[in-house]
């Protein structure tokens, strides 16, 4: 089986690309900067029709991850690099499905569970979430974030093609033991002794395990009857308090100093990012992974963390 992963040079690209290469699969990265790399690397722009093309052509999957990270202050410039580079990528994949003559069966998109509403009460499912947007007491800042995925999404659904199924991964916090994610910089946090409680500790903290990402995109792959959006979040997201509580038991540091919200704003604002990572209550589920068969190997966050604190001592990345 052929799949092209595009933007697979970041840490989930190379997630997707290591496990598929080691099952066998004929992996090819399309990436903005050619590589060494363990599989085939094809340069492509991310934004127009190219040589890369005839990659698409006969493949069986395509994985589009590309896009701008928002680790980052929402400066005019970095908004526009945010809209854009998920916006024009999405619409490069689906122009080379369109003009594919054996377009692939598969085309799995990117996105994020970001779009849910900021809620405290009830999970977010894929048929009756709220969409996020217009809570009363979130930021207006917060507004853009939802506005970027919906448009992310709204060229997966304009593009034109028929013989391929499309699915919408509204993913939420992939944790993985390797360099420079956000298990990496949550970890580092509590190894320092700052691994305590953020805001007011109540905002829900939705994550998967990567080991579990990896086979929710393998569920996609199989079972056809997946189309559309499909969220990829562990069953059992939990409040921050709790969330970071159970990080800082799986690795041994009895400690963890509180970020309280005027805190926090500084500090995000000296290392040159936005508080709504840390303060948005993202409470997902997956419904439909559920109604599919499948399950989770790390559905709780407390078995999840062991395993991956593990693994970083393992030296695992």
């Amino acid at each position: 089986m052929k799949i092209v992963v595009a933007g697979g040079t970041g840490q989930l690209g190379t997630l997707v690309a290591r496990a598929h290469h080691a099952a066998g699969y004929d992996v090819v990265v399309l990436s903005r900067a050619v590589h060494e790399a363990p599989w085939r690397v094809v340069a492509w722009d991310a934004k127009t029709l190219g040589a890369w093309s005839a990659e698409v052509d006969g493949a069986d999957v395509v994985m589009n991850l590309a896009g701008r990270s928002v680790n980052c202050r929402y400066t005019p410039e970095n908004r526009r690099a945010i809209m854009d580079s998920r916006v024009d990528s999405t619409r490069a994949v689906g122009a080379a499905i369109a003009a594919a003559a054996a377009p692939p069966k598969l085309w799995v998109q990117m996105s994020t569970a970001t779009l849910y509403a900021h809620r405290y009460d009830a999970a977010n499912d894929e048929f009756t979430g709220v969409i996020g947007g217009s809570e009363p007491d979130a930021p207006a800042e917060w507004r853009f974030s939802i506005d970027v995925v919906q448009a992310w999404e709204r060229a997966v659904d304009e593009a034109v093609t028929p013989g391929t199924r499309k699915v919408k991964l509204r993913a939420a916090v992939v944790m993985t033991p390797g360099a420079g994610g956000p298990f990496d910089v949550l970890l580092r946090l509590v190894r320092c002794g700052l691994g305590g409680t953020v805001g007011d500790g109540r905002q829900y903290i939705s994550w998967v395990h990567g080991a579990d990402f990896v086979r929710a995109v393998d569920q996609v792959i199989r079972d056809e009857t997946l189309d559309g959006a499909v969220n990829v979040s562990a069953p059992n997201p939990l409040p921050n308090a709790e969330f970071m509580r159970d990080l800082r038991a799986a690795w041994g540091m009895p400690i963890g100093l509180p970020a309280p919200g005027p805190l926090l704003a500084i500090g995000a604002r000296v290392i040159g990012t936005e508080t709504e990572l840390a303060l948005k209550s993202r409470r997902v589920v997956s419904a439909k992974l559920a109604a599919s068969g499948f399950t989770f190997d790390f559905p709780t966050w407390d078995l999840a963390a062991r395993d991956l604190c593990a693994r970083v001592r393992r030296g695992e990345g």
